[in-house]
């Protein structure tokens, strides 16, 4: 009969579908967003844009300037120079809204209803969600690096494939696409940090611009709190203030110690987010 709800047969249970094909079908749904695709162009188009504008202002300007002195005619530190730049805004903001649409956008338009009460599982749901966040973040990453080593190579030129440390040091290409991946994942990491909070802030709301807005406005206020003197106690708790080590990978020998300390603080992040949003989740009602 049309309309009539189906119930289960006494002895059935609602089959779960694998994990596979969730997170699948979440990789999609993600990648099908036209704000996905243009997000991601834009990554792209930054190491490049960042790359003409090094080669012009090292014409003009002899390389006098740190930052051009530091990039131009040393393109292998193109990819690391736009993924710390970016880290402080646009990474962060492009994540914010991956997990906005994630929860919030989906209670907006009346989608999570189904997903809650379907036979996934909450814990599956927050999985599923958490992959989608994670996959905008990998790929907005891998954007400004892929896009950065070449446009670095070819337009701002590179002393014969090798890299020029800030310690003055040269090493060859394969210890620095070494140093690229490293920030690559330790950058993905810190997003990750930044997505577990706001996909927390997102289970809790149904409008996706609450998300953005507490994100950036975090963001904002971390950054004010790290630039009083007087609240240097609160340095170790802020995730903004580890996000200048991306910078240590162009030096030899290579100082770890703020990249694993900002790491740990992001698993941190990580952990508590997840949490609030587990718990939030497991509680929600359909």
């Amino acid at each position: 009969m049309t309309g009539a709800v189906l119930t289960a047969l006494p002895g059935d249970a609602p089959r779960s579908a694998p994990l596979g094909r969730l997170l699948g079908a979440e990789l999609r749904w993600v990648l099908r967003r036209p704000r996905t695709l243009v997000m991601l162009a834009i990554f792209a188009l930054v190491p490049v844009l960042i790359a003409i504008g090094v080669t012009v202002a090292d014409r003009n300007t002899g390389g006098d300037d740190g930052l051009i002195s530091a990039v131009a005619g040393n393109g292998l530190v193109l990819p690391v120079v736009a993924m710390t730049l970016t880290l402080a805004l646009l990474l962060p903001l492009a994540v914010a809204m991956a997990a906005a649409d994630a929860i919030a956008g989906e209670a907006a338009q009346g989608t999570l209803r189904g997903l809650l009460i379907a036979p996934v599982g909450r814990l599956r749901l927050v999985t599923m969600k958490a992959f989608g966040v994670l996959v905008v973040a990998t790929l907005a990453t891998l954007a400004l690096a892929v896009v950065g080593v070449v446009a670095g190579l070819v337009v701002v030129g590179g002393a014969d494939g090798q890299l020029v440390t800030l310690s003055g040091t040269t090493v060859g290409i394969g210890e620095a696409l070494a140093r690229v991946a490293l920030v690559v994942v330790w950058t993905v990491v810190q997003l990750a940090a930044v997505g577990a909070v706001a996909l927390a802030i997102s289970s809790y709301t149904e409008h996706p611009l609450v998300v953005m807005a507490s994100v950036l406005g975090g963001l904002i206020v971390f950054g004010v709190l790290s630039a009083i003197p007087a609240l240097d106690w609160l340095q170790p708790y802020l995730l903004t203030s580890g996000w200048r080590a991306g910078a240590d990978a162009l030096r030899d020998p290579l100082p770890f110690g703020d990249l694993v300390r900002s790491s740990l603080r992001a698993l941190c992040y990580i952990a508590i987010g997840a949490g609030l949003t587990v718990h939030r989740m497991l509680r929600r009602d359909a």
